[in-house]
């Protein structure tokens, strides 16, 4: 039987693990964290002959003062151009998703632009708009800060790419949730049969996405924000739960879905750090 003495020594111990984890949900993973999280695809659409290609993702940046203002979007940047990938795609969710009481400013569209200006691949960078910028006030203005900079800004578009000795495709949807996708017309642009990336915020299209896709990039779920081992992503609805973070590979197709940088509604992130996606897709021997 435990001992007052141990009950005490363990209520302490509680009680301080519980504001060590407040402290970590609250201030230091939404404000101070960030991983590098690397992902290997290996798939026989992905040529032999090429070498492997290498994709930085940056997703769900949500640019909002104090935590994610646009001095640490540029050195996010900054650090994701370090490890070099040849291709660097942004899969939506650039403006503040927070609720009023937890932001003490919205960063201008301008700023948050300036600081992905950093962004340096080869093969140059691309970029998709989530839920978020398409339902902003004014999107249009989002709109034409991508075109007025090196970033391609992709909606229901596919182009070709030729780079790390083969050619592919990069092909971007619009956001699914402001019913602005449009799947089937964005695959007959693809015109040869070259591998494909799909970019699509929303991860939820997945399961209609052909095998033709070599492979699906996505973001929206920040990986639920909040992981309880042994329970789960309690902000992720069962039945979407799949689909809320990292490589799922079903019936011979593959996607990566990235837990992103920023928040949504409430400051907090427990066991879920703003993250770099870096994705290598190799070819696999069928």
């Amino acid at each position: 039987m435990i001992s007052r003495r141990q009950f005490l020594t363990l209520s302490a111990a509680t009680a301080g693990f519980g504001v060590l984890g407040a402290a970590d949900a609250f201030a230091i993973e939404p404000g101070f964290s960030l991983a590098v999280r690397q992902w290997a695809v290996a798939h026989p659409d992905w040529p032999k002959s090429a070498k492997p290609l290498r994709i930085g993702i940056l997703t769900d940046i949500h640019a909002v003062e104090p935590w994610m203002p646009a001095a640490r979007i540029a050195a996010i940047a900054r650090r994701l151009n370090s490890v070099k990938p040849d291709v660097i795609v942004l899969l939506g969710d650039y403006v503040c998703a927070l609720r009023r009481r937890f932001r003490s400013a919205v960063v201008p569209v301008a700023e948050w632009m300036d600081a992905l200006k950093e962004l340096r691949a080869p093969l140059g960078v691309y970029a998709v708009l989530g839920n978020h910028d398409a339902g902003y006030g004014d999107v249009q203005l989002i709109r034409d800060s991508f075109r007025n900079s090196s970033i391609k800004l992709l909606e229901n578009a596919a182009v070709p790419v030729k780079g790390a000795g083969t050619r592919f495709w990069l092909a971007g949807l619009g956001d699914q949730l402001e019913r602005e996708d449009d799947l089937p017309g964005t695959l007959r642009q693809i015109g040869d049969n070259a591998p494909a990336l799909l970019l699509a915020h929303e991860p939820y299209i997945f399961k209609t996405v052909p095998k033709r896709i070599t492979l699906t990039l996505s973001g929206h779920t920040h990986g639920g924000q909040v992981y309880v081992p042994f329970v789960g992503r309690p902000a992720v609805p069962a039945e979407l739960a799949r689909y809320a973070y990292g490589h799922i590979h079903e019936n011979g197709r593959h996607m990566i879905v990235s837990s992103g940088l920023g928040l949504t509604a409430l400051p907090v992130r427990f066991l879920v750090p703003p993250e770099i996606a870096v994705v290598t897709l190799r070819h696999l021997e069928a």
